[in-house]
């Protein structure tokens, strides 16, 4: 079984194909965009999740106050929220109505500076923090936890 972060590289790097899909898309394919926006609600939803509840915490409990690894945990949390913004507003919008795409590309470019933080700083801060084999046990609680939800881990 790959390891926690791992899982959410490879997650990331899902996301990430399924925005470049619907940024191809021409300017009236208004349901084909819609129809990839909600893979990518999905998938964000779930990867949010198991974040937010197995990961994050195990970083924090394992940090210290005002240390790097709790300041990138606190960043992400923040980041999050900013997405889900994007994503409740993205709801209450008519896939035809003008800001629509806009609204992706946004959300699309929230969720880049965010795997960029992750990846580039957060995750390897945090796999020297926690060890190997905690970032194993991770990887198990989040394939169990998609699982549960019906998700490929």
């Amino acid at each position: 079984m790959p390891d926690a972060i791992a899982l959410l590289k490879a997650d990331h790097k899902k996301v990430k194909a399924l925005f470049k899909e619907a940024d191809e898309l021409g300017e009236r394919a208004f349901a084909a965009r819609a129809k990839i926006y909600a893979q990518i609600e999905r998938e964000l939803k779930l990867h949010t999740k198991v974040e937010e509840t197995i990961f994050y915490p195990a970083v924090k409990q394992k940090s210290r106050a005002g240390s790097d690894e709790r300041d990138a945990v606190l960043e992400a949390y923040e980041e999050h929220a900013a997405a889900k913004g994007v994503m409740q507003s993205l709801a209450q919008t008519d896939p035809k109505d003008e800001t629509y795409k806009a609204k992706i590309t946004v959300l699309s470019e929230l969720i880049d500076h965010h795997v960029k933080e992750e990846e580039g700083h957060f995750f390897p801060e945090a796999r020297k923090l926690l060890g190997a084999d905690r970032v194993a046990e991770l990887g198990d609680e989040i394939a169990t936890a998609k699982e549960e939800e019906g998700a490929p881990a």
